[in-house]
C-alpha cells in the first residue's frame, strides 16, 4: 500500500502543475509544480477553486463535475492554448463515485 509520504513525493516530482479539488470545488491538494505556478501558492488550500474563476469558467467547471457525477465522464478538455492545454479529470473512489477531480496539463500541439 503507497503511504500518503511516498504519494506526496509522486506527486511532487511531477514537472506540471497538479490542483486537486474536492466535489464542493474546495481546493484540497496542490503539488510542488502548482505552489509556484498559482500566485497564491498554498494559500489557495482550503479555499473555492470557483473563486479564481470568471462566471462563465465557473458554470463549465460546474457542468463537467455534474456530468462526471451523473454521466460516468472521465476527462474533460478545458483550456486548448498556444501556451498549453488543462484537462479537468475525475478521481474516483473504489466504487465509482466521484471524490473530486484535478486539473491536468499538457503542452500545446506542436505541428
Amino acid at each position: 500500500m503507497v503511504d500518503s509520504a511516498l504519494l506526496t513525493a509522486i506527486l511532487d516530482s511531477l514537472k506540471d502543475p497538479l490542483l486537486f479539488a474536492d466535489t464542493e470545488h474546495r481546493i484540497r491538494y496542490l503539488n510542488k509544480a502548482a505552489t509556484t505556478y498559482y500566485q497564491e501558492g498554498r494559500a489557495l488550500l482550503g479555499r473555492s477553486l470557483l473563486d479564481c474563476h470568471n462566471e462563465q469558467s465557473q458554470r463549465m467547471i460546474r457542468d463537467i463535475l455534474a456530468a462526471m457525477q451523473a454521466e460516468g465522464l472521465e476527462e474533460q478538455l478545458i483550456t486548448d492554448n498556444e501556451k498549453h492545454r488543462i484537462y479537468m479529470r475525475a478521481v474516483r473512489d473504489a466504487d465509482g463515485r466521484v471524490l473530486g477531480y484535478y486539473e491536468r496539463y499538457e503542452p500545446p500541439r506542436v505541428g
